[in-house]
């Protein structure tokens, strides 16, 4: 059986930073009952509940009016949890889902009325896809007008460069590309993130700090390729909590400091406007 992971940190804190209007997360989850919603077998984790009433409080207490819903990989291909429980958050909502390569246009049409604007591609975690399927599932997103969301290795930001850059859709890259803050931003990895941000068909999350570095609650490991990546193409920068905080040994962070470090590493409020609110409001649709 896989083993339960932790929940989030259960403390309500506000930010210190000045989160503007409108705000975005552009990327968290719901789980269970899984009484109700299942978890798909062969799975890495099994997640504690994350409800809707919780979450909302959550993003009551940060100031996140605007949220971007991001199936799981636990879920597999069930995208119900997410698509069923996700507007009961009351809050203006776009997700990312994920869909067999052969799905039926009339089930993707669907999932657009649903709120679902992109695919998640997910090459990190157990039940990942193959990626060979990317060009089949690109050419199906260019045709929605979706896009897909990548959970990949520094390895195979490397690998996969070209690839991606020839993608006839746009790209969201999760978590920093999960880039170890140990290997300097000189990094083979870190360089090919860098020029396909600087090539604007691909968008990165400035999420996940907690996954990839152990110097909480802030990070200062992280903070060159974070102000590395907003100085290559801030337009094409997105922030997310990645809230429950699920898959992790150690303790899970304070979703206040999540957005507290987009602050040291974004000193102009104008450019922290365009990340939390200008590009997630343009890009999801909103």
């Amino acid at each position: 059986m896989t083993e339960l992971c932790q929940g989030p940190d259960p403390e309500l804190r506000k930010p210190v930073l000045d989160v503007p209007r409108g705000a975005v997360d552009t990327h968290f989850h719901l789980f269970g009952p899984a009484s109700r919603y299942p978890y798909a077998e062969g799975r890495d984790y099994t997640p504690p509940d994350a409800t809707p009433a919780t979450a909302r409080a959550l993003f009551d207490t940060l100031g996140i009016e605007r949220v971007v819903i991001i199936q799981a990989s636990v879920y597999g291909l069930d995208n119900r949890c997410q698509l069923e429980q996700g507007p009961a958050i009351g809050l203006p909502m776009r997700a990312v889902v994920v869909v067999p390569p052969d799905e039926s246009e009339a089930e993707l049409a669907r999932l657009h009325e649903q709120g679902a604007r992109g695919v998640r591609f997910n090459m990190a975690f157990a039940g990942g896809l193959p990626p060979d399927l990317l060009v089949r599932y690109a050419d199906r997103m260019r045709e929605l007008g979706w896009h897909i969301q990548i959970m990949l290795r520094p390895a195979d930001i490397v690998a996969l460069e070209a690839r991606l850059a020839a993608l006839p859709c746009p790209i969201v890259i999760d978590h920093m590309g999960m880039i170890d803050p140990a290997g300097g931003v000189a990094q083979p990895a870190f360089q090919a993130l860098l020029r396909l941000v600087r090539g604007g068909r691909c968008y990165v999350k400035l999420s996940g700090a907690y996954r990839i570095s152990r110097q909480a609650p802030r990070y200062p490991d992280l903070a060159p390729f974070g102000e590395a990546l907003v100085e290559a193409n801030p337009e094409r920068m997105l922030w997310g909590s990645d809230w429950p905080h699920t898959h992790i040994k150690h303790k899970p962070p304070n979703a206040a400091d999540l957005l507290d470090i987009l602050g040291d590493w974004v000193p102009d409020a104008g450019i922290r406007h365009r990340i939390l609110v200008d590009n997630p409001e343009a890009f999801y649709g909103f």
